[in-house]
Order: structure tokens, then C-alpha cells, then sequence
């Protein structure tokens, strides 16, 4: 009795499933097309009485495709008929998805994160949300401190080429900065400045915005800012060279300011300076021929002489180590009358062994003018050579205790003792020529 009951509640099962089956294959084929929603209840059904009943024999032939009814057109289902070029970007996403995407935000927010309304300072302070006030000293520091009087988080920039006057101060602001403020707050922002005008006082001073604009300098700095910029000697060099044409004596430290000449001491730069500001603005298409302090003989012969800027000279002027011999000579043969005795120290520094011959020789001609012979007696120091001490203190007593050439061996003999103590066992750091490698003097 109960295994007759099982095997008909078996077959009543079977029976159940072939039929679900068959109403669901009969509603899917022959639905009209505009019932959307019973077409996909019908896959529903087919898809869970499949589950139940197990696997659907094939089909013998594809179905046909149904033509879609010209009366739908109407309902907005049927898509427009208009190709439509795809456009670059993320796969399409299923309905379902969409509208999830939809429903949240596309990129929230971080906890605790803000959003800083961007704006330039001189707007904001004409405009009263943002209270500066400017300190300098005229030459190549600023600080500025900004509050924000305005609810909303600013994020403040000053920008390049800013004009800050203060009396008859005015410097130009050579980097730009930024600077982000909360509400009701307080921030410091440093800026770097270079002064206009040679006759800037230098010291600490209240500065304000300025309305006007540096024309001279405002394409330098922007080139400089998108070529890594200088050094803020440099370019202090660089703004005066193109605001007033400075000419080497006022720029260089090397130089010093004569009785009743402009002090300019305060924006002196070191020779290495000068070049890099230079070498900035022929990069950047400036003609070299009209600034003064660039046709100066002088910072050639100086630049050559001076072991930091030795190799941004040779740069600069285009010197190599076949041809650095040939510079020299010319310079003391045939360079300006005004600094042709300075490549005397230019040989005794880079070329001992020549200059321990030539030298001496230079200082005993009496038919050679006073300056050849003084240089060539303290050039003799700056051989570096113990074998030079010997030939200073002959020298002195040739040409005499009292006299002024004798005074200067002694003190070069003095000097030349006293560093040949300090380096002691320690390596030159200059790198000297023998005379086998030069000729001509």
C-alpha cells in the first residue's frame, strides 16, 4: 500500500512538470509583442519549472524572428531608428545597475574633506574676503599674512609678476604661491620677490598690492618659471640688467662702490650668479648685445679666474680645454687694457709650471709697465707651490725692502707660506696644466 501511494505521487509530479512546461513554451511563442511584461513572466516560469523538470530537449529549428508591430512606435519602447555613432567610454551598464548607479552619488565625498573655492589675491582683498598684510624687505622676501573673512574655504594664489609697493619700494613677485584658508582663519605664506629699482631701501617694511604691472620683466619670469627657474641673486641680477641696465660695477661682488657712485651694495651677486643669470637670458632670446653688464671684459677674465665659476664660464664663453691656452694668451697679449694683467693670475692658477718661469721674468723687465710687473710678483703666491717661496723672497731683495714690488713679494711670500701650511698633505682641488702642454710666452 505505501509503495503504490509513492509511485503515484511520482507520477502526478511528472506529470505536474511536463505540463508547466508545455504552457510556459506555448505563452512564449505566441504572446503578442507589445506584452513585454507577460513575455518576461513567462521566462520566469519556463525558468523555474526547467529547474524543476530538468533538462528542455533542443529545438530542431532556430525560431523566426518576429517583425516588431509599427503600432508600438507610439509606446516609446522601440528605439531610434537614427544610427547613432558610439561614443568612447565605460560598457553599458544593465537597467537594473543603472538605476542603482543612478540613485548614488558619482565620486562622494571623504569624511572630513573640503572643497576650497579657488581665487587670486589681489581680487580677493579688493573684493574684502580676504585681509593681507605684507611685509618685506625690498629686495627678495615678503611674508604675507592672510585671513579669511568670507564662510567659504578659499584656496588663495599670488600670482607671478606681482607688483607689492612699499613708499618707494617696489619688488616683483618671481614665484608664484598659494595658500588654502578656512573660515575665520589665519595663514602665513612666504613669498619670493626681487627688487625693481637698485635705489630700494633695504630693510623690514609694510608692502601693498599693486594694480600695475612690470612689462620688462613679466616674459622673463614666466619663461624662467617654465625652465626651473634661478637662483634668487640671479635673478635679482636678471630684473635689474632688464629694468635699469646695471653695468658690472654695480652688480658684481667683485667690485666696489667709488665715492659719489649709487650704492648698490645691497644687490651685488656672487660671479657664479651673474653668469646663471646670463646664460638665462640668452636661453631665452634676449639680445645680449644691449645689456651692459654682458659686453663688461672684466666678468670673462674674473669668471675664468674664479675656481666656483670656472666651469659656468668655459660654458658661457664657449671655452674647452684644447683652446683654454689660447684664451689666456690673448687675454694677456691682446684683451682689454683695463684687465689684461688679470690673466696673469689666470696662468699662475691653472698653468704652476709655466708661471714659476714666466713670472719672475715679468717682474725684473723694468721696461714693462708698473701693474704687469705687481700682478706677476703676487701671481707668484697663487701658484700654490712650495718652489715659488724661494723665488718671492729673491725677489724681495732684488727689488728691494722699501720699494712698492718688494713690499708685495714679501707679502706674497707671507701668504703663500701661511696656505701652503693649510692644505698641508691635503689634494689640490684645482686642477693645474703643466708647461710641457702650453707656448707662445
Amino acid at each position: 500500500m505505501n509503495s503504490s501511494k509513492v509511485l503515484g505521487f511520482a507520477c502526478l509530479t511528472a506529470v505536474i512538470g511536463w505540463s508547466g512546461f508545455s504552457i510556459a513554451d506555448k505563452v512564449y511563442t505566441k504572446l503578442p509583442v507589445g506584452s513585454r511584461a507577460l513575455q518576461q513572466a513567462a521566462l520566469t516560469v519556463a525558468s523555474v519549472t526547467k529547474a524543476k523538470a530538468g533538462p528542455i530537449p533542443m529545438r530542431s529549428s532556430v525560431p523566426e524572428l518576429i517583425v516588431p508591430d509599427p503600432g508600438l512606435a507610439d509606446t516609446g519602447m522601440l528605439a531610434d531608428p537614427t544610427p547613432v555613432t558610439p561614443a568612447a567610454g565605460p560598457a553599458p551598464i544593465a537597467p537594473a545597475a543603472a538605476a542603482v548607479a543612478a540613485a548614488e552619488p558619482a565620486s562622494p565625498k571623504k569624511k572630513g574633506e573640503v572643497e576650497f573655492e579657488e581665487t587670486d589675491l589681489l581680487a580677493a582683498v579688493q573684493q574684502g574676503i580676504i585681509q593681507a598684510t605684507l611685509r618685506g624687505n625690498g629686495r627678495d622676501r615678503m611674508t604675507a599674512q592672510l585671513r579669511n573673512n568670507s564662510p567659504t574655504p578659499l584656496r588663495i594664489s599670488v600670482t607671478l609678476g606681482q607688483l607689492l609697493e612699499g613708499g618707494r619700494n617696489r619688488v616683483v613677485v618671481t614665484r608664484s604661491a598659494t595658500a588654502e584658508l578656512l573660515p575665520a582663519r589665519t595663514v602665513e605664506l612666504k613669498l619670493v620677490t626681487a627688487a625693481l629699482h637698485s635705489a630700494n631701501m633695504v630693510g623690514d617694511a609694510p608692502y601693498k598690492l599693486s594694480y600695475h604691472n612690470a612689462e620688462r620683466v613679466d616674459g622673463f619670469l614666466k619663461w624662467a618659471s617654465e625652465h626651473g627657474g634661478l637662483s634668487a641673486p640671479a635673478m635679482q641680477v636678471v630684473v635689474l640688467a632688464l629694468t635699469e641696465n646695471l653695468p658690472l660695477q654695480a652688480l658684481a661682488k667683485f667690485s666696489a662702490s667709488k665715492p659719489g657712485e649709487h650704492n648698490t651694495d645691497a644687490f651685488r651677486a656672487e660671479t657664479a650668479d651673474l653668469l646663471a643669470a646670463l646664460t638665462a637670458l640668452r636661453d631665452c632670446g634676449a639680445k645680449m648685445d644691449t645689456f651692459t653688464v654682458a659686453n663688461d671684459p672684466q666678468l670673462r677674465i674674473e669668471s675664468m679666474i674664479e675656481p666656483l665659476s670656472r666651469e659656468a664660464a668655459k660654458r658661457y664663453y664657449g671655452i674647452t680645454e684644447g683652446n683654454e691656452w689660447d684664451f689666456w694668451k690673448h687675454e694677456l697679449l691682446e684683451g682689454s687694457p683695463s684687465t689684461r694683467h688679470y690673466a696673469l693670475y689666470g696662468i699662475a692658477r691653472f698653468y704652476p709650471d709655466v708661471a714659476l718661469e714666466m713670472l719672475p721674468k715679468w717682474a725684473r723687465e723694468t721696461g714693462t709697465h708698473p701693474v704687469y710687473r705687481l700682478a706677476a710678483v703676487q701671481a707668484l703666491g697663487d701658484t700654490q707651490r712650495p718652489e715659488a717661496l724661494p723665488i718671492l723672497r729673491t725677489l724681495a731683495g732684488e727689488l728691494g725692502a722699501t720699494t712698492e714690488l718688494g713690499k708685495a713679494a714679501t707679502q706674497s711670500a707671507t701668504y703663500l707660506d701661511k696656505r701652503l701650511t693649510e692644505l698641508g698633505t691635503r689634494p689640490q682641488v684645482i686642477a693645474f696644466r703643466d708647461k710641457s702642454r702650453v707656448t707662445g710666452l
